[in-house]
């Protein structure tokens, strides 16, 4: 089941007032087994896009279609049966036990008494082993870390057994490796199961790394497109640049847009060479591609590993980074 909007237009409607339009003429399609990224400044209006989508919120014009039906005439049931939405918000009541918020996933499928049949059972069963959730079933939501929280929600999204999965944010209040997880489940999910799955997201380069296709939305509208293409054609780097962000096309990672000191060239691609880079970036000196007046390099013999800085003719050794950037700032001041 494909998700596609014809000639949408999103925002918010106000009364005596022009509408606050948020962005307008969208043709978009969502396809079957694929994780896209939907990136964008704040405020843009990721999560009223998603809302539109899931029939949350009314579109000001246009339509959203689940193959050729219309996501807003389609019975609340039937919506659900084919579109499931995990948000932010955390479940509540948190009193319930997970493999109990799991199952809320079922309810679209089972009869106006709610009752559970072993099949439903074996679903959300499935469910959490798809999220490596199992352990959480017997465990009171209340008492879960937010990454367990977001798995349980992914889960019941999981067992709702739609055609489309949207996500909000899904990665917002999570550390760092849960980050990284939820967004390779995503990946996993939507090879393994088919499912076209859209997920909001600030995590910039752990969307590049793991979805198929980016949907990037600024005040133009949204261009759409796999991230390497968006990277190269500069889409990438003038979507976040009013946000003092820089994408470099080179190692296909953000950084900062920082006052560049002296340029510094650093041979080699070598983990020594790139851990290097990030050091000089981050303390505020530019990157040049060839040799000039400064140089810093990674030396490596028979007595160990150190740092040599040259300035013109001079050259010193350092036994750490930290050591060849304090002379480097000594000597260049």
């Amino acid at each position: 089941m494909m998700l596609s909007t014809r000639s949408l237009s999103i925002g918010y409607r106000r009364r005596g007032r022009p509408d606050a339009v948020l962005a307008e003429a969208l043709d978009l399609r969502l396809q079957p087994g694929e994780l896209v990224g939907l990136l964008g400044p704040n405020g843009i209006g990721k999560s009223t896009l998603l809302r539109s989508l899931g029939a949350m919120q009314r579109p000001l014009a246009g339509r959203v279609l689940l193959g050729e039906r219309d996501v807003a005439r389609l019975k609340p049931q039937e919506r659900a049966r084919r579109l499931s939405m995990v948000t932010t918000a955390a479940p509540r009541p948190r009193l319930m036990s997970g493999y109990a918020l799991v199952t809320l996933g079922r309810h679209p499928h089972t009869d106006w008494l709610g009752r559970l049949s072993a099949e439903d059972h074996k679903i959300i069963a499935w469910a959490l082993q798809a999220v490596k959730g199992a352990e959480l079933a017997r465990q009171p939501v209340a008492e879960l870390s937010d990454g367990q929280r977001q798995k349980l929600m992914i889960a019941r999204a999981l067992a709702q057994q739609s055609d489309i999965m949207l996500l909000d944010e899904p990665t917002a209040f999570l550390d760092l490796p849960r980050r990284i997880e939820t967004m390779a489940l995503l990946k996993q999910l939507a090879d393994e199961t088919g499912l076209a799955i859209l997920v909001s997201t600030h995590d910039l380069d752990l969307a590049l790394r793991n979805c198929d296709r980016l949907w990037l939305m600024s005040r133009a509208g949204i261009k759409a497109g796999a991230p390497e293409d968006l990277a190269l054609d500069g889409s990438l780097g003038a979507t976040f640049h009013a946000e003092g962000i820089h994408f470099d096309q080179r190692r296909g990672s953000f950084t900062l847009d920082q006052s560049a000191g002296p340029g510094v060239y650093v041979a080699g691609d070598g983990e020594p060479a790139i851990w290097l880079r990030r050091a000089l970036t981050r303390a505020g000196y530019a990157l040049t591609d060839r040799s000039g007046r400064i140089e810093l390099s990674h030396q490596q013999n028979g007595r160990g590993s150190s740092w040599q800085l040259r300035i013109k003719d001079r050259i010193s050794q350092h036994a750490t980074i930290e050591a060849a950037l304090n002379e480097l700032e000594r000597r260049t001041k």
